[in-house]
């Protein structure tokens, strides 16, 4: 059995993904910290471990991501963009437009029938419209990015952030707290802030159904709820939407390997 590898090396998390040519073998997600290339390798070694492999059993290793050139290991990288949209292709064959936010950059990808990149813009200057903002609404009002989505879930009621510029907004946040603003409203007003910068930076006419939501941001069912009600369009998530770089650099090394 041919076995291939992706590794996907964000500014605030790694995901490393073992693939067989059908299906996810193993896949894992790491704290990128500060020296990356070492937690790359000490993820990629235990998820070799975990399904009792060694690197020299890997028929191709593809790396992806921000830090895509510090893992050694791999036969090749390429960009995030062509790699998230390959695997978004692969988990939704009809899908047309991928929207990816992480910790750093937020990008929205066009795609055609056959899953080939079209188009893409993005985000990488600015911390609003990422998982970065959201971490510091967080701080700010005291609430967990984990406990996030539960913690409005049953709540409808938004405030206008009014500020895109992350700085500028924190400050916004604060006065709202100290205005008495309930802390659910606050957090709707952020994710809805996120999901309108989000679409406005490429412009709703790029935005074409099926539309795939990941990256870790995407874990978070209020940013979810707040992009579907942006768009008025269905916004479909995957099970793992954190690994999907990943896994688009393993159907990648599964097809160098194939072309051979």
């Amino acid at each position: 059995m041919r076995l291939y590898c992706g590794v996907d090396i964000g500014a605030r998390s790694i995901e490393v993904v073992l693939f067989d040519g059908a299906q996810i073998v193993e896949a894992g997600i790491a704290d990128t910290g500060a020296r990356p290339a070492d937690a790359a390798g000490e993820l990629f070694e235990r998820l070799l471990a975990s399904a009792d492999l060694r690197a020299d059993s890997l028929a191709a290793i593809v790396s992806t991501g921000y830090g895509r050139n510090y893992f050694k290991p791999a036969t090749r990288a390429v960009s995030e963009i062509l790699a998230h949209a390959r695997g978004v292709s692969f988990l939704f064959p009809s899908a047309r437009t991928v929207i990816d936010i992480g910790g750093q950059d937020s990008k929205l990808i066009e795609m055609d029938s056959e899953g080939r990149t079209t188009d893409f813009v993005m985000n990488d200057r600015c911390a609003a419209g990422t998982g970065r903002f959201i971490e510091l609404t967080g701080q700010i009002v005291g609430v967990s990015v984990e406990s996030m989505a539960d913690f409005v879930s049953e709540h409808r009621h938004s405030v206008e952030i009014s500020s895109m510029c992350a700085v500028f907004a924190e400050s916004e946040i604060v006065g709202l707290l100290q205005s008495g603003i309930p802390v659910p409203s606050i957090l709707n007003g952020v994710f809805k802030a996120v999901a309108r910068r989000t679409v406005s930076m490429a412009g709703r006419a790029r935005v074409s159904p099926l539309i795939v939501f990941t990256g870790g941001v995407a874990r978070n069912g209020g940013v979810v709820r707040a992009l579907r009600e942006e768009l008025g369009m269905e916004v479909l998530v995957p099970p793992e939407p954190q690994i999907t770089g990943a896994l688009g650099a393993a159907l990648i090394a599964a097809a160098d390997d194939r072309g051979k």
